[in-house]
């Protein structure tokens, strides 16, 4: 995931190389994961409380969960979802981040 570097002339006939302003980043997943002592309605809490998510979000999140055995439940910057993983783990919820590819 390098910049790329392009040249351009100026008026003055001097050469300035540039950077793209704008590098591909790949954001921080932060992944629920099922347990079998979690009960469903405290997830759907927990995910309510942490994320202000709605209900219907936070249901849906949930079951996600539950049937694929894990649930990508947000995505961002690295920092935001290391203190997003700490608060679930701090719930009582299994959570982990992974960077997007």
């Amino acid at each position: 995931m390098g910049a790329t570097v392009t040249q351009r002339s100026t008026s003055t006939d001097s050469t300035v190389a540039l950077k793209d302003a704008v590098a591909t980043k790949h954001p921080w997943n932060v992944v629920v994961w099922n347990d079998p002592v979690t009960p469903m309605s405290v997830v759907v809490i927990i995910l309510r409380k942490i994320f202000q998510y709605s209900n219907a979000k936070a249901t849906k999140l949930m079951m996600t969960v539950h049937n694929e055995g894990r649930a990508i439940v947000w995505s961002g910057e690295k920092d935001t979802a290391e203190a997003y993983c700490v608060q679930l783990h701090t719930h009582g919820l299994h959570a982990s981040i992974e960077q997007d590819s």
